[in-house]
């Protein structure tokens, strides 16, 4: 059954669900053998905490952790589209709701400003 996304509990449900598949996907998979998990996991509730709550929890900078890692693996707009399609096939299974419409809307805006500021355009 669906739930609403009501606060850190559902974010936590949503990341974990989201990077099991991530962890055996062909395509992105191979991008994360070697993250340090738990400190990932941690960064990526607060992450979304803050873009679905804005809980103020989230002081990073994801474009230039993405930007310096495409300097030394090579992103393209099938490795993001591919995030795209796990990420919102993650949120429809498990969530519905205004903050699900949100975190899809967010992870959509997010992903396009990555691939512009990463690579110059969404379609390389």
């Amino acid at each position: 059954m669906k739930t609403e996304i009501t606060g850190r509990h559902e974010i936590e449900t949503l990341i974990n669900t989201f990077y099991e598949k991530v962890k055996t996907d062909p395509i992105i998979g191979p991008f994360f053998n070697h993250v340090k998990w738990e400190s990932h996991l941690s960064l990526m509730y607060d992450f979304w905490e803050n873009a679905l709550f804005y809980t103020g929890g989230y002081s990073g900078n994801p474009l230039a952790i993405h930007q310096a890692f495409h300097k030394k693996h090579p992103l393209n707009a099938q490795h993001f589209a591919r995030w795209q399609e796990l990420f919102l096939a993650t949120l429809n299974d498990l969530f519905e709701g205004d903050k699900a419409e949100l975190a899809k809307q967010r992870a959509l805006s997010i992903s396009a400003v990555m691939q512009i500021k990463t690579f110059g355009s969404g379609t390389n």
